[in-house]
């Protein structure tokens, strides 16, 4: 089978291939059990090159399904942290669009400082919808970039 075949029976590149067969990246987790059926092995032998035995197969099955359940706990984690700035976001908004209608922050600080609180609510809403599709749409997050960069 050419690359170009499997490519397309993938729904991926043939570049895709290209780089997975020359070891620069591996496919997507999910495409782990596609590209198995394809290749006609099982999933730890395509992780290892080779065949394997029985007793090899069943003793990585533990593995597998480990490295299965990390890779779902940390997107869990991720959607968990995207879920709380998206939150904060949302209610900094609303609490700026309510006071824009009733002017309840006038009643809380001076007229200038609600002002002022308004907009900060403005700017809380923007960084933290920002932070948010920072995270959901990179593999890491600012605070552990942020420590990549300190090293």
């Amino acid at each position: 089978m050419t690359q170009e075949q499997l490519a397309e029976k993938m729904g991926v590149t043939n570049k895709s291939i290209s780089r997975w067969e020359n070891g620069k990246t591996m496919p997507d987790i999910s495409m782990l059990g596609i590209l198995s059926n394809e290749l006609n092995c099982t999933i730890p032998e395509l992780l290892n090159g080779k065949k394997m035995t029985q007793e090899e197969l069943i003793d990585l099955r533990e593995t597998i399904n480990n490295l299965i359940e990390y890779e779902s706990n940390q997107q869990i984690k991720k959607d968990k942290k995207f879920n709380k700035y998206n939150m904060i976001g949302c209610i900094a908004l609303v609490l700026a669009l309510l006071d824009t209608e009733f002017q309840f922050l006038d009643y809380i600080f001076t007229p200038n400082a609600g002002e002022f609180v308004q907009g900060l609510l403005y700017g809380i809403c923007i960084l933290a919808n920002i932070i948010s599709l920072y995270n959901r749409s990179h593999n890491i997050s600012i605070c552990e970039k942020k420590k990549e960069l300190i090293k």
